[in-house]
Parts: C-alpha cells; structure tokens; sequence
C-alpha cells in the first residue's frame, strides 16, 4: 500500500477526520473508531512505517516516543490504573492497516479476555 492510499497517512494529512488525543511533529494519537474497551486509541508515526517488521534503525527515536508517551496519554484519557499495549504485525500478526499503529486499551475495569494474577 502506498501513502497515497493509506487510510492512516489520510488521516495524518487531514483528508479523513479523527478525533485526535495527542499531535506534535512526528506522532498523532486518536481514538479508535471501533473501541474495544472505554479507553482505546492508536498512536501512529506520521511517517509511514508499513509495520513494526519494517521498522529502521533511523526510526528508533519517534518509535521510543510513542512508547514514552502512552502512559501520560492513557491517564488522561482515563485509564488511571493501567492499561494494554498491542501492536498487530504482518498478515499472522492480523494487522489490518499497513501503517505502524500502537493501540492503548484501557479503563477503570480489568480488560476482558486478559488473564488476572492474584498478588
């Protein structure tokens, strides 16, 4: 898929709307259009980066911000006491959009389906 195509990078360019958490230079967040839990958005390069398998040494840097930055942002959105990161890849990985994308799911309640350790 090229940029020109890609649904994300049309997002990043202002050509779709989306209901942003977080924009600066180099990453946008917004919110997921089918949220899978009360808090669920996705953090994306607004360079296009098709997967996380096609990520390059150059890119360490914005890739290392997006990280840093979910805490801060899952706070804010509400996810005080946690929250999941997943990050699909490649066809086996089930990635839908071949544009890197780093969903943050959380809320005040355990996600479902996650397994829960006692203390």
């Amino acid at each position: 898929m090229s940029e020109q195509d890609c649904i994300f990078c049309k997002i990043v360019r202002g050509e779709i709307p989306s209901r942003k958490v977080y924009e600066d230079n180099e990453i946008l967040a917004f919110h997921d259009i089918n949220p899978a839990a009360p808090v669920h958005f996705m953090i994306i390069p607004k360079k296009h980066i098709a997967s996380l398998g096609d990520a390059r040494e150059e890119d360490r840097d914005v890739l290392g911000r997006m990280m840093v930055m979910t805490g801060r942002l899952a706070r804010q959105q509400g996810s005080t006491d946690g929250f999941r990161t997943v990050v699909n890849t490649g066809r086996v990985g089930r990635q839908d959009v071949y544009h890197l994308h780093v969903h943050v799911l959380g809320g005040d309640e355990p996600l479902p389906g996650m397994i829960h350790r006692s203390k």
